[in-house]
Order: C-alpha cells, then sequence, then structure tokens
C-alpha cells in the first residue's frame, strides 16, 4: 500500500492574509533571516494584536475632541478640600468613616509601577530610585512603607496590587523578592501592563525593533484596568470583602496613602470614583485639568489643551481650569468589575514620540533624531466620566504632592526638589507634634514609625529640640542622628 502524503503547513499561512488585509504583511519580511527558535515568538506577538483596532486607531489619529466646546460649557468642579479650615463636623464624619472602611478591611492599594527612571539617568524601575532624604529608601519602600503603617494602625494589613511594564517586571519582582515581598507577604499582588505596537508616523505600519521582535510600548496607566482584570486580581480582592481601591503612582513619595478623610469623603457622597486635585500654580502646568460639566467630571490632559483655553478665566476672574489632577484617585471596586468588559470607556490617546526601529528593506537599525512614530495609551482619568457621583477633593500641593520626573538641572520634579519637599513636611509635622526646630536640619520619619503629627506626639516628647540631621527610624521612638550618634 502506498504511504499517504502529508503536506507540513508553513507557519506563516493563517497570518499573511490577515497582514495583507491590514498593510502590515513587512512583519514577515525577516523570515528568513530569523533563527528558528524565535520564529514562534514573533508569530505569537503578531498574534496576539487586534489588527483592525490598530488600523482605526491610525485612521483616527488625527481626530481629536472638540476640547473648545466642552470648556465652554465647564464649570469648576464641585466638592470638599482637606484642610484644617474646613468644616470641622463635616471634616470629622469623613475621617470617621474612612476609617471605619479601613478597620473593616474593605481598602486596597493599586500601585502604577510600569516607568523606569531613564529620564532620571537611572535604568532600572523608577520605584528603585533612592530619594529617601537621610535613609537613602527608595521610592517602593518609602511608599509602601505608608501603606504598612495605616494597616498596622487600623490593625488590617492592606492588600497592594502593584502594575508593572514588560520593561520593569522582572526586575521588580526579583527587588520585591530579596526585599521580603515589600512586607507584604501574600498580600502583595503583581501585575503587568498590556502593550501596543509603535507604529511609523507616515504609513501606519508597525514597527519592529530587531528582526524578530515587534517595537512594543506599553498601554498607558489606563492599562491598569484590563490587565487587573485579565489576572483575576479584582475577583480575588472582591472575594476577601474589598470594596475600595486607593490608587497612586509611583513617583509621589508625599503623598499620605490611603488617608481616611479622602476615603471617607469619597464613601459618604456615593461616589465611584473621586480624585485628587491641587491648585495649578500656572494655567500651563503639566497636570491634567478636572472640568465639571453638568453632572458629569472630564480631565483634559495639559498636551491637549491649547494656551488660549488653559488661561480662560472662570464666573470668579480665576483660572477656569485650575484643578490639576495629580493621579491618586479612589475607586469602587464594584465599579470596575462593571466596566471591564466595555473598551469604549478607556479610549487610546496617541503620542508621538523617537523610536529606533528595524528596516527590514535596508536591513539597517534606525535611530530618529525626530518623533517618527505613533504610540497609543490609555488614561486612567477617562474612567470619571464613567462614575457615578464622581467628585474631586482639594489638597495643598505641599502637603501631597511632589513627584520625581526629571534629571538634576531642571527647575523642579528633580531628586532635589523632591528631598527638599519631603523634608519641609517632615519639619511641619514635628513641629504640630511639640518639638522645636533649631535652623533647618535635614529630617526624615519613617512611616513605621510616625505616620503623622499625631503619632509623632505620642511617641516623642515634648519641647525637644532637633538641631542636626535626624532620621526617625521604624525601630521605635529613637531620634537617630545623622552619623550614627543617638539622643
Amino acid at each position: 500500500m502506498m504511504a499517504e502524503c502529508s503536506t507540513i503547513s508553513d507557519p506563516r499561512d493563517d497570518l499573511a492574509k490577515q497582514l495583507r488585509e491590514h498593510g502590515q504583511e513587512h512583519l514577515l519580511a525577516t523570515w528568513e533571516e530569523i533563527p528558528s527558535q524565535s520564529r514562534e515568538s514573533l508569530l505569537e506577538s503578531i498574534r496576539e494584536i487586534d489588527w483592525s483596532l490598530i488600523q482605526r486607531l491610525y485612521a483616527s489619529r488625527n481626530c481629536k475632541p472638540d476640547i473648545g466646546k466642552l470648556i465652554q460649557a465647564a464649570t469648576s468642579p464641585r466638592g470638599p478640600r482637606l484642610s484644617d479650615r474646613a468644616d470641622p463636623r463635616v471634616r470629622r464624619a469623613a475621617v470617621e468613616c474612612g476609617e471605619e472602611a479601613l478597620r473593616a478591611g474593605r481598602v486596597a492599594c493599586i500601585l502604577v509601577a510600569g516607568g523606569q527612571g531613564s529620564r532620571l539617568g537611572f535604568e532600572h524601575p523608577k520605584g528603585m530610585y533612592p530619594i529617601g532624604p537621610l535613609s537613602g529608601h527608595t521610592l517602593f519602600q518609602i511608599l509602601v512603607g505608608k501603606a504598612l503603617a495605616r494597616g498596622r494602625r487600623y490593625g488590617r494589613r492592606m492588600p497592594l496590587a502593584l502594575m508593572t511594564s514588560p520593561l520593569t517586571h522582572a526586575e521588580t519582582v526579583a527587588y520585591c523578592e530579596h526585599n521580603d515581598r515589600l512586607g507584604l507577604g501574600d498580600d502583595l499582588h503583581i501585575f503587568c501592563q498590556g502593550t501596543m505596537p509603535s507604529l511609523d508616523a507616515e504609513t501606519g505600519k508597525a514597527l519592529l525593533a530587531v528582526p524578530d521582535t515587534l517595537a512594543l510600548s506599553p498601554d498607558g496607566h489606563g492599562g491598569m484596568l484590563a490587565a487587573i482584570h485579565r489576572h483575576g486580581i479584582l475577583t480575588r480582592l472582591h472575594e476577601q470583602g474589598i470594596r475600595h481601591l486607593f490608587y497612586f503612582q509611583i513617583d509621589n513619595p508625599l503623598l499620605d496613602v490611603a488617608e481616611p478623610e479622602f476615603l471617607g469623603h469619597h464613601i459618604l457622597a456615593g461616589s465611584e470614583m473621586s480624585t485628587l486635585v491641587v491648585a495649578k500654580k500656572t494655567p500651563l502646568d503639566k497636570v491634567g485639568n478636572v472640568i465639571q460639566v453638568g453632572d458629569n467630571l472630564h480631565v483634559v490632559e495639559y498636551s491637549d489643551l491649547p494656551e488660549f483655553l488653559a488661561k480662560k478665566p472662570g464666573p470668579n476672574g480665576k483660572l477656569l481650569l485650575w484643578a490639576g489632577s495629580i493621579g491618586v484617585h479612589v475607586i469602587e471596586l464594584d465599579f470596575l468589575l462593571r466596566v471591564a468588559d466595555l473598551a469604549e470607556v478607556m479610549p487610546f490617546h496617541v503620542a508621538h514620540k523617537k523610536v529606533a526601529y528595524y528596516d527590514p528593506r535596508k536591513r539597517i537599525l534606525v535611530k530618529p533624531e525626530a518623533p517618527n512614530a505613533i504610540k497609543f495609551e490609555r488614561f486612567i482619568f477617562d474612567l470619571i466620566l464613567h462614575a457615578k457621583n464622581a467628585m474631586v477633593i482639594e489638597v495643598e500641593e505641599s502637603d501631597q504632592f511632589a513627584p520625581l520626573k526629571n534629571a538634576p538641572g531642571a527647575e523642579r520634579d528633580t531628586p532635589q526638589y523632591v528631598q527638599d519637599q519631603l523634608v519641609a513636611k517632615y519639619r511641619r509635622m514635628l513641629r504640630e507634634s511639640g518639638c522645636e526646630i533649631v535652623g533647618e536640619p535635614a529630617v526624615e520619619i519613617d512611616s513605621l514609625f510616625a505616620l503623622d503629627s499625631w503619632e509623632l506626639s505620642q511617641k516623642l516628647r515634648q519641647g525637644i529640640k532637633i538641631a542636626e540631621p535626624t532620621y526617625f527610624s521604624p525601630d521605635g521612638p529613637v531620634l537617630v542622628k545623622h552619623g550614627g550618634d543617638d539622643s
């Protein structure tokens, strides 16, 4: 009997037609020069991409919302202010409500930490950057330390979901494991956000980083929703009884993590998403602009805002767009579960960037000197338009916002700027607790020693004088002077 002939199909066959339909057939042009062990990885990367979506996004790349029409209907956002000048009864009610949620274990944190410290000259995850003025503690240690201290105060260790990106994931996981999972054990949930292909701005063709790898970029901090849902973390947190998620970003060590008054205002208002804002110092500050249009809140990204609209005055003569988002939110977990599968609630935004790429026709690596590519990103603040009873809560910038973004030499948001803001806040805490500051010594207070001035007042004797650089370590109520002397 003659054996039946078998045909071995080319693994490219199932993709070639689809790629041709979307003008992306060049992605397989390097096939013959790719090592056999790398070919399947390239095919898998190509299969994971919704090329119909990519084609639609590129076609609409120049379509921007009518910001002018939106601003014309805008009013100043409504919401309370976290301040000693606020109504003490309202403030007390909010604090008590937030504290009750923390004691009941209904609060978890989401920390977005997908960025590298490249702008700082630090080629590691930004969370590993040492920023403690005296301790040298990293952003991870400072911010997660605040979450640990908050949980300890209310007798509950808060779960924390930590979002990485493909660029930072492996190193972040290794760092967390080396540092005892940041003290959180099984309550630390590390997950990686998704990616989007970078496109040539002129042609819409997806770029290759090297012959066997697509040029991919993280899909923005708004990618958190899809990623945390995909990894099953939302469901796990819900089963643990979590109802309120405190969302924050890795670059802001000045932040009061899971602050009870903020949580309480959010809960008492029946809000599905609340956001912290600061009063902008100038119309052109590089922050999202929060506005009220009817019953809904909108956030207008500074890069989408023409200068004449940014400077538009409100009815009181002050800046209409005064409220700058600092990337800190409280979000209801049930709300995220409800909208997780609704793609339209998280539109993609276009960013023009310089992206090095491999040219498959010339067989060379190209390093452009000007922006040549389009990246697509989602922003978490777009969720606020769809949230019921969304609200803003104003805070003092000097208390809550000092982002680490720029290398030394910039005007602000540099390592020195951030450390100066931290030291200034720690000095205020010490004065409020009854200490006397002599001169301008550098001071640092570990959150695991004292989370606020009230806790400081319980641990330090009244009238103590601090005149030298002093670090308050977590190992009990001991002042550890810079240089190792105790007092």
